[in-house]
């Protein structure tokens, strides 16, 4: 797979496509999460958009978008970006200067950040990048200081989490409840009282068993040194546990929230391309990457509904994509760097369709 090339920047250009990547912080045996491996060197990062990607979004075969073609004929950079008139045609050298400058590739522009691998701190961080402008803690590594964030937020967010060896698994859905795990810390996910909440199923999977089932290992994970004796409903003696997930303020969040990036496209087009090792997936674990990508969608989702009514001009009329991925332990079989090239591959193919 040729490697994208990515470009360091002093200053964020105002035209940029701004992109926010998560990746987790470490937990169990993972003194640095892969995830954070395979994102943190695309921190501050340029990479260039595709035109052939983008001509392809546009060149969409259904009715309502061809009409709009039909009414709007501009190049793909200016729908993407500034449009540059066209200079006078009496002045050769300049109208050659000028259309080099009308084709300039559309940069994008990529934030990383780290998140703990606890509920609260998703709580806490989560809604805050839905914001407008976003709210990011500033990480303690000033080489992963964060630059200005958009006004009017980004235009694409991207979590990246780790689960078993295996290939890329690019989630559809998230889940609103039955989170039993305990976090890197030792705490479980809040309490959620469900609507006839009563006797559920006795004997729920220890902590050992459900790690091990959340990252597909045969091995058991050293929970026990953190003093985590089991998942509730197991070895604590709980029959019947409290149901425990999004709770305050998601009342009136379904129990699934689905991406609106089409999945099954994005696989077509990287296996295409060449990336084999990945597929779609429908069960993001019900731990912390689940609980981030259903937080993440929800403040997505409730910030289009408030443009909707509110009918915010100054925000994008669509709302933004939010995408979660599983990467594997490094080696497992990919290593770090075809992770980051995989990332950057999604990057490339979903800002193409941002205005599509």
């Amino acid at each position: 797979m040729p490697s994208i090339p990515t470009h360091t920047v002093d200053e964020v250009d105002p035209n940029a496509i701004r992109i926010l990547i998560t990746g987790f912080g470490p937990f169990w045996k993972y003194k640095e999460n892969p995830s954070w491996l395979a994102v943190k060197p695309l921190h501050n990062k340029v990479i260039y958009a595709d035109p052939t990607l983008e001509a392809e979004a546009q060149a969409k075969p259904d009715m309502d978008h061809h009409m709009m073609m039909v009414q709007d004929e501009r190049p793909i950079s200016a729908v993407l970006g500034a449009h540059i008139p066209p200079p006078p045609q009496d002045d050769p050298m300049q109208v050659d200067g000028m259309e080099d400058i009308d084709a300039a590739p559309q940069q994008i522009h990529i934030t990383t950040l780290e998140i703990p691998v606890t509920y609260q701190a998703v709580l806490n961080i989560a809604p805050g990048l839905h914001a407008r402008p976003p709210v990011l803690p500033q990480p303690e590594d000033p080489a992963f200081a964060i630059p200005p964030p958009p006004p009017n937020g980004y235009d694409f967010m991207f979590h990246i989490g780790v689960a078993g060896r295996g290939p890329l698994r690019i989630e559809k859905l998230s889940h609103k409840n039955s989170y039993r795990m305990k976090d890197a810390e030792g705490q479980y996910a809040p309490i959620v009282v469900l609507p006839k909440d009563g006797a559920r199923e006795a004997g729920e999977p220890n902590q050992e068993l459900e790690m091990e089932r959340i990252l597909g290992l045969g091995i058991s994970p050293a929970v026990a040194s953190h003093g985590q004796n089991g998942a509730e409903g197991g070895n604590d003696g709980v029959d019947h546990p409290p149901n425990r997930g999004f709770g305050k303020g998601y009342e009136n969040m379904p129990e699934e929230l689905h991406t609106d990036v089409d999945v099954a496209k994005l696989i077509h087009y990287l296996k295409e391309t060449g990336l084999d090792n990945v597929y779609s997936s429908m069960d993001a674990g019900h731990y912390l990457c689940d609980f981030l990508f259903y937080c993440s969608l929800a403040e997505a989702k409730r910030l289009a509904s408030r443009q909707e009514k509110f009918k915010e001009r100054s925000s994008p009329a669509k709302g933004m994509p939010v995408l979660f991925m599983h990467v594997p332990p490094v080696g497992e079989p990919l290593i770090t760097e075809e992770a980051t090239e995989a990332i950057k591959k999604i990057v490339l193919w979903v800002c193409s369709r941002l205005n599509s």
